[in-house]
């Protein structure tokens, strides 16, 4: 079984059902799982304590859901254009894992939710891949072959998914968004796959 961490952070709920729709996606393509995870939030004045186990949804990461998984789906809010700090906080804490180059040569996808449509998805989700290039993964994108990207009015990127949450953060996902989400979960797990068989065979 080729196992993709979905690793996100969701404040209004928005990022979480569409972490849930590239685990959906992840799950189309035989002998692949996705494994849902989330980080705690953090404060401005001190780490925030949480307890262990969240009391609704998917546990917290561990440095071990790095180790263990074969590609990695990686989601956030954007923060002025930026990843949500409680992620970036869980990223900063993965230098041992760029020692030991854990995640080397696995593949990754990001995806995001904005309050206004040209509220910095792009450079959102360009942020979130930056770590992850210098942990050497892989980076997948959306092609242009996916023709939600040429027809949403909504969210949706080459970068990755995304979403148009609106000021209040109320509007639903589209379902332009919610097929980008799933064609990224299913391309990722295919890669992810692929990579994996081909690392088994020497090929």
């Amino acid at each position: 079984m080729t196992e993709i961490l979905v690793l996100y952070y969701s404040r209004h709920g928005n990022v979480a059902q569409m972490a849930q729709y590239v685990a959906r996606g992840i799950e189309q393509v035989p002998d692949c799982a996705a494994r849902l995870r989330t980080v705690p939030a953090v404060s401005a004045v001190c780490e925030a304590l949480e307890k262990d186990v969240p009391e609704g949804g998917p546990p917290y990461a561990t440095l071990e859901d790095l180790q263990e998984c074969a590609g990695l789906a990686l989601g956030s809010p954007t923060r002025f254009g930026n990843m949500a700090a409680a992620l970036k906080y869980f990223l900063d804490g993965t230098a041992g894992q760029w020692l030991s180059g854990t995640l080397i040569g696995k593949p990754a996808a990001v995806f995001t939710s904005t309050s206004s449509l040209h509220g910095g998805q792009e450079t959102t989700l360009l942020s979130m891949m930056l770590p992850l290039l210098h942990h050497g993964m892989l980076i997948v994108g959306l092609p242009y072959s996916e023709q939600e990207l040429l027809s949403t009015t909504a969210g949706g990127t080459p970068y990755g998914p995304s979403h148009l949450a609106g000021g209040d953060s109320q509007l639903p996902i589209t379902e332009a968004e919610k097929k980008l989400c799933l064609a990224q979960g299913r391309r990722l797990a295919a890669i992810a796959r692929a990579l994996q068989l081909a690392a088994k065979t020497g090929r």
